[in-house]
C-alpha cells in the first residue's frame, strides 16, 4: 500500500527500540545535531528538528542530551564533523533499500554498508537508483489501546494527514512534512501519545514478498543495517504477509 512503512511496523512489533536504547540514543542525538545544523536550533521554526526531538523524547532521551545536541548543531559546542549521506541499493528479491547515514568518516562507512548488503544477498547501488520510489513524510505509530480507527482517522485527516493504516497492534499515520506539526499538535490535544513520531522515507509503491527464504534474508539485511552505528534510518518498499512474518519470528 502506498504510504505504508512496513519496516517501521515490524520494528515496533519486534521491540527493537527498547532492546537497543543506548545505541538509539546516540543515533537520535546525531539526528538532532544534523537537524539543528541544517535548519537552526528553534524547533518551532525547524520541522526536522521538531521531529527529531519528538522521536528522542519518545524513547526517553534526557533533556540535557537533547539540549547539548542542539548546541552542537548550531555551533555553540564543539565536536567532530558529521556528514549526512544516503546509500541506496537492492535487497534480496530486488526490493529497494535506502539507508540514511550520519558519519564522521565516510571512507569507513561505505565499505561496511556494502559488506552488509552483500552478506545478505543484496547489492549497494548508485545514487538515484531507488530514491525515485520514496518520498519524505511524517510518520506516527500509535498503539491501539481503546482507540478506534474512526477516531484516529477523524483527528489525523482533519489535521492534514494523508493516510491512516491499521495493523494488528497499531495505527500508522502518514503526512506531508509541512503537516507534521499540525498532526503532532492534534494528537497532543486529543491526549494521544505516539510510540514513534518521525520524518521518514516512505515508499510510493510496495513489492510483496511471498517466499519465506527471501523474506528472512530481507529482515536480516534490515536488522543489520539498522544496527550499524552510522545508520539513522533504513527504508524499504517490501511488504511481507503476516503468515510469513510469523514463521520468521
Amino acid at each position: 500500500m502506498s504510504g505504508h512503512s512496513h519496516w517501521a511496523g515490524i520494528k515496533h512489533k519486534k521491540a527493537l527500540v527498547d532492546a537497543k536504547r543506548g545505541k538509539l540514543w546516540s543515533k537520535l542525538a546525531k539526528a538532532i545535531i544534523i537537524a539543528a545544523k541544517m535548519g537552526g536550533g528553534d524547533p518551532d521554526a525547524n520541522i526536522r528538528l521538531r521531529a527529531a526531538i519528538d522521536e528522542a523524547k519518545a524513547v526517553s532521551l534526557p533533556k540535557d542530551n537533547i539540549a547539548r545536541a542542539i548546541k552542537r548543531g548550531t555551533g555553540e559546542l564543539g565536536g567532530e564533523q558529521l556528514d549526512e549521506l544516503i546509500y541506496e541499493g537492492y535487497g534480496p528479491g530486488g526490493v529497494a533499500v535506502l539507508a540514511e547515514v550520519v558519519t564522521d568518516n565516510r571512507n569507513r562507512t561505505a565499505p561496511e554498508i556494502r559488506k552488509i548488503f552483500e552478506m545478505c544477498g543484496g547489492k549497494l547501488g548508485s545514487t538515484g537508483c531507488v530514491a525515485w520510489n520514496f518520498e519524505k513524510k511524517g510518520l506516527f505509530i500509535i498503539p491501539k489501546g481503546n482507540l478506534t480507527e474512526e477516531t484516529i482517522m477523524e483527528i489525523a485527516l482533519e489535521a492534514g494527514a494523508d493516510d491512516v493504516v491499521e495493523t494488528e497492534e497499531t495505527f500508522e499515520i502518514t503526512c506531508l512534512p509541512a503537516s507534521y506539526d499540525s498532526v503532532s499538535n492534534a494528537l497532543k490535544d486529543a491526549k494521544i501519545e505516539p510510540e514513534e513520531s518521525q520524518l521518514s522515507l516512505i515508499p510510493k509503491d510496495t513489492a510483496e514478498v511471498n517466499d519465506l527464504e527471501t523474506a528472512a534474508k530481507i529482515i536480516k539485511l534490515m536488522e543489520l543495517l539498522d544496527d550499524h552505528d552510522d545508520i539513522q534510518k533504513v527504508s524499504s518498499n517490501f511488504s511481507i504477509p503476516d503468515d510469513i512474518m510469523d514463521k520468521i519470528n
